[in-house]
């Protein structure tokens, strides 16, 4: 996902440096003109770096990247050069609006400060995304954002080179919240339309029929008509390549629990989160979720 994003930004001519463990990522992208940082302190050194884009699995991966003992915000003080943190992973509004809070009290280079009106401390937002790689590759992304307005407005430029639609959600984190709330009903209604169309499959009829009639009835939603799960039913989907690619039933359970964990600190009953997570962690981690089609309800 982060290599699809980072080749975008190099074909809209953007000068980047990348850092990753992905050794085979990291040479793709410097074949194609990027420059490589052994560590996120030694990227966040950088002089001249203006931003940092940062895009990962998990709340743990985005603390260590920036907070970690080579992270970009525990550098010496004073050493900070990239004015603008830009977070992509989809991760809890909580750790979220932690880092944020440490970017607050962590001093820019004077020549930083100097290039940018004697702003002395990074600004930082949360702009997770929704598109998946199909999305990253067309630069179609959706950015959620959470963070000041000027933050936003900065960021701009380079989430357009990405994406289509940047959406200012509010104050840190609100952009991992807004996202959080998409994948929940995401992953709610892609198990629904594979209950529909497998049970109408064990009653003898065609899913791609009953897919028919759900895309043109009160059923219809994004899973049914631009996602479906059913092999056969719609091509240039993972459903019809073995549900190779796409989305990740490991991060749709990930995203769950991130839900889960959010609901408890602000106390919502989430019952159709519960259940959703509990049956994606039945399907094979490394397919598609939408093959809990097949994994689930055994269709």
């Amino acid at each position: 996902m982060g290599a699809a994003m980072a080749t975008r930004l190099l074909g809209a001519g953007y000068r980047l440096i990348v850092c990753d463990k992905n050794e085979e990522a990291v040479h793709r992208l410097a074949t194609a003109g990027a420059k490589v940082a052994p560590t996120p302190a030694a990227l966040a050194s950088t002089p001249g770096l203006s931003a940092i884009i940062s895009m990962l699995p998990s709340s743990e991966h985005v603390k260590a990247a920036y907070l970690g003992s080579e992270g970009i915000l525990t550098v010496e003080p004073g050493t900070l050069h990239p004015h603008l943190l830009v977070d992509c992973s989809t991760i809890d509004p909580i750790t979220s609006q932690e880092v944020a809070a440490a970017a607050e009290d962590t001093w820019l280079h004077p020549h930083a400060a100097e290039a940018h009106d004697g702003q002395r401390h990074p600004t930082m937002i949360d702009a997770p995304v929704s598109g998946g790689v199909p999305g990253a590759q067309a630069g179609s992304l959706t950015f959620m954002c959470g963070g000041s307005e000027a933050a936003v407005d900065a960021a701009r430029p380079l989430l357009e080179a990405m994406g289509k639609r940047i959406i200012h959600c509010g104050g840190n984190g609100t952009g991992q919240t807004a996202k959080l709330c998409n994948n929940l009903v995401l992953g709610v209604s892609m198990a629904a339309v594979s209950e529909g169309l497998a049970l109408g499959k064990r009653l003898g009829l065609d899913p791609l029929l009953l897919s028919e009639i759900f895309n043109t009835s009160s059923a219809r939603c994004w899973s049914s008509d631009t996602y479906n799960p059913a092999p056969g039913a719609m091509e240039g989907v993972p459903s019809s390549r073995g549900y190779r690619g796409g989305f990740a039933s490991r991060l749709m359970a990930k995203d769950l629990g991130l839900v889960m964990k959010a609901a408890e600190h602000c106390g919502a009953p989430v019952p159709l989160t519960q259940e959703a997570e509990r049956l994606y962690q039945q399907v094979d981690p490394n397919l598609d979720f939408s093959a809990i089609y097949k994994h689930v309800y055994k269709a």
